[in-house]
């Protein structure tokens, strides 16, 4: 069934054999798709007849084999761990490399958290009105594989609204047992301007600090400075994590007479910038905290209290000229 307001729709799809969700902005002409059922996936973002999401293997290809693409959530860590184990809050973690949970990067380090492609989602609620598209979906961390592999039981909850030309994810944690939640998670949006190759595209990126990391993506504990990132990428490649977010922490793409920005509202201190040699996107992932958090002391991250949340958003903001 599809619900109406003047401007707002949201209604159901099929994506990979997979039941989805779509909110409308119909004024804007921006459309998003996600699929509850395969991670709390954002599968597509269609401003004004382009998609503006690099989708890979497509969303079937990340439900079963967790190949990335679209915008995947990444929890309960962003980023890797240097070790399949790490103590936090009192509790001494050793992590099954066995475990079908797990996702490993080539180096065969975890990466990414535990939720990965996770069928577990609730029914998603969804909503048109004057406010917007809206979707929310919730998942309880409280099953008992997830909790060995992360012993902090807490609700997540996800809403995504489509409204005045943008998009914006605010994600929801709840602390549910009886000890804090450490915050980690992240986003990994994969961005793509279809028209123009990614050579010619223009980035801007206010950021004033980089994490020097190792040769398999670790932070070293040293940071440096720099200028921003600003014009053509050209030849540029990029694996890297920055802080020191200079406000109102807007990160841009633009390609012939596009625009992507992705804006940091609240909540994320850290950003990965993600864009390989020969691929066509660029991902701008926003961090809760730094890559393997888990691994440092207690102080490096935010905890949220028993019965008490925390919520950290961003948005995507489509434009033409």
């Amino acid at each position: 069934m599809t619900v109406l307001s003047s401007r707002y729709r949201v209604g159901a799809a099929i994506e990979d054999e997979l039941p989805a969700c779509v909110l409308h902005d119909d004024e804007a002409d921006l459309h998003a798709t996600w699929v509850p059922s395969a991670g709390m996936l954002g599968a597509s973002l269609v401003h004004r007849g382009e998609e503006l999401l690099w989708r890979g293997a497509g969303v079937g290809g990340y439900a079963r084999e967790r190949k990335f693409m679209g915008i995947p959530f990444l929890h309960p860590w962003a980023n890797r761990l240097d070790e399949f184990g790490y103590s936090a809050g009192g509790h001494d973690v050793a992590l099954d490399k066995s475990s079908p949970l797990l996702l490993l990067d080539d180096h065969g380090l975890p990466i990414h958290g535990l939720l990965n492609a996770d069928s577990h989602w609730s029914a998603p609620e969804l909503v048109a009105d004057e406010h917007g598209a809206r979707l929310l979906a919730r998942l309880e961390f409280d099953r008992p594989d997830l909790l060995e592999a992360f012993p902090f039981a807490h609700l997540v909850e996800i809403e995504v609204r489509v409204a005045d030309g943008e998009l914006r994810v605010r994600t929801t944690l709840t602390a549910t047992g009886d000890g804090p939640v450490p915050v980690s998670f992240g986003f990994h949006p994969y961005l793509c301007l279809r028209d123009v190759a990614r050579a010619d595209w223009r980035v801007s990126f206010p950021v004033r600090r980089r994490w020097v990391l190792d040769a398999r993506r670790i932070p070293t504990g040293v940071k440096e400075p720099v200028e921003g990132l600003e014009g053509r990428i050209g030849d540029h490649t990029w694996d890297d994590e920055f802080d020191q977010i200079e406000p109102p922490g807007h990160f841009s793409l633009r390609g012939g007479d596009r625009s992507i920005s992705v804006h940091y509202l609240d909540g994320y201190p850290i950003a990965q910038i993600f864009a390989p040699p020969g691929e066509e996107y660029v991902c701008i992932e926003p961090m809760t905290a730094p890559s393997n958090a888990l691994r440092g002391p207690d102080s490096a991250m935010r905890w949220v209290a028993p019965g008490e949340s925390w919520s950290a958003t961003f948005a995507i903001v489509c434009g033409v000229d």
